[in-house]
């Protein structure tokens, strides 16, 4: 183990960790009693139950990230780790190239130019465009994106949560609803607008989906940080 991770985790307080890992636990099986309801999503259930421990017991979120951090620490590991997939799958991905590089270049314009267009409609601050702009892509490289905006990489945290938990939730419905039936669209959809969150939704649902969610997800955060800065 890294020895500067291994410093962090001797000195920090682990409570905070054990209790969103055991959050989590409970969670994933709530979701596993009830798979065919998209309300049910771990991640949605998670998050509303450590935010209502923390304000219960009047917790500064500070305090609660300092314990908890070595989760975010796996991000990255989690986000390398959909390479394996994407290798054992490498076929599929070239029978679909055309059609996913229109719809990566479509999609990361549109979330973007949509979002800052409307914020200043609306009349937001540069600050809060800022911060807001990069909704789309996993939260490491977005609170980045947010940072070297001048945003605030707090607020664009929370919201990426909200897109991806959104995404996750409506996804299934919606594509049924548009009769989209291939997993190959659907997994780069939800992955192109809800990241890792929507990813997530898409392996529990079918593995062909989790790729391409995956895929877009990780070609969408180098293509926002690129188009971001045209716009700001």
């Amino acid at each position: 183990m890294d020895e500067g991770l291994w410093v962090y985790l001797a000195a920090s307080p682990l409570s905070w960790l054990s209790v969103t890992l055991f959050v989590w636990i409970v969670s994933l099986r709530i979701a596993s009693a009830l798979p065919a309801n998209p309300l049910v999503n771990p991640v949605l259930l998670s998050v509303a139950t450590i935010a209502c421990l923390l304000s219960v017991f009047h917790i500064r979120y500070q305090t609660y990230f300092a314990g908890a951090q070595f989760i975010h620490f796996l991000l990255g590991p989690a986000t390398v780790a959909l390479g394996i997939p994407l290798y054992e799958k490498l076929h599929l991905v070239r029978a679909n190239l055309i059609p996913m590089v229109v719809a990566l270049f479509v999609g990361s314009l549109t979330a973007v130019t949509s979002t800052i267009y409307l914020g200043r409609f609306f009349g937001f601050d540069q600050t809060v465009i800022a911060s807001l702009a990069p909704k789309s892509v996993t939260a490491a490289v977005a609170m980045a994106i947010s940072s070297g905006l001048h945003g605030d990489p707090a607020l664009t945290a929370a919201v990426v949560i909200m897109a991806g938990i959104t995404g996750a939730v409506v996804v299934t419905p919606l594509m049924n609803a548009m009769k989209i039936c291939d997993f190959s669209a659907r997994g780069f959809a939800v992955g192109l607008a809800s990241h890792g969150i929507g990813t997530a939704r898409a392996y529990s649902v079918d593995p062909v989906a989790g790729l391409f969610s995956g895929l877009a997800m990780g070609l969408n955060a180098l293509v926002t940080s690129l188009i971001v800065h045209l716009f700001l």
